[in-house]
């Protein structure tokens, strides 16, 4: 089989790649980013870790080739190919839409590379944080979406929303935002909530 080679046994080995010319790396990075969404951070984080595993190749002089990766990737935004922008509008409205809060949508998109002013423009608002919040309850049966608590023993009451409060937590919402959803009597009292929030922003987006 192409690419490999039969070891000591018969065990198949597979053939090392060849170190990277500067035309290989500029060919994986426009792979990268046409399969990939991406920040330009990551593009540039992936290309370097290329070159670790594989090396550079050598130029007429037997010296290693010097490629400027940041310059490469540099390029490929001004081209269109790499746009945090997009990137960070894509992952905001994915994430909510999954019911993640305002902080794990930040956290994403620190972690991605995005720049801070990115991160703020595309916080969600508070309407698109109530609608999250709401939804993860729903995902997981919290609150009024779930089995009422009535009728169990105070003490496990308490463990059971000590526990709803931690997961809704986990997943990036605001303490004041998991208290109300948590609060509400019925899934009507959570939408009037959240509609409350539209109406002062003048949206009525889902997200």
């Amino acid at each position: 089989m192409a690419g490999e080679d039969r070891g000591p046994g018969g065990r198949r080995e597979k053939r090392a790649k060849p170190p990277l010319t500067e035309a290989k790396l500029r060919d994986l990075a426009l792979h990268y980013a046409a399969r990939f969404a991406s920040t330009g951070a990551r593009l540039e984080v992936y290309l370097l870790r290329k070159i670790r595993e594989r090396g550079l190749a050598e130029d007429g002089d037997g010296r290693p080739t010097q490629v400027d990766v940041p310059a490469l990737v540099a390029r490929l935004v001004e081209l269109g190919y790499v746009d945090d922008d997009a990137y960070a509008r894509m992952r905001a409205r994915d994430l909510g839409a999954r019911g993640y809060g305002a902080r794990r949508v930040e956290e994403t998109l620190r972690h991605a590379g995005v720049g801070e002013g990115l991160r703020r423009q595309h916080a969600p608002g508070e309407a698109a944080s109530r609608r999250a919040a709401a939804l993860m309850a729903q995902k997981k049966r919290l609150g009024p979406f779930g089995t009422q608590a009535e009728g169990l023993a105070p003490l496990s009451q308490r463990k059971a929303h000590e526990k709803a409060v931690a997961a809704m937590l986990r997943a990036g919402h605001q303490y004041e935002h998991v208290k109300a959803v948590l609060a509400a009597r019925s899934s009507a009292e959570v939408e009037e909530w959240i509609a409350e929030a539209q109406e002062a922003e003048g949206t009525d987006e889902q997200w």
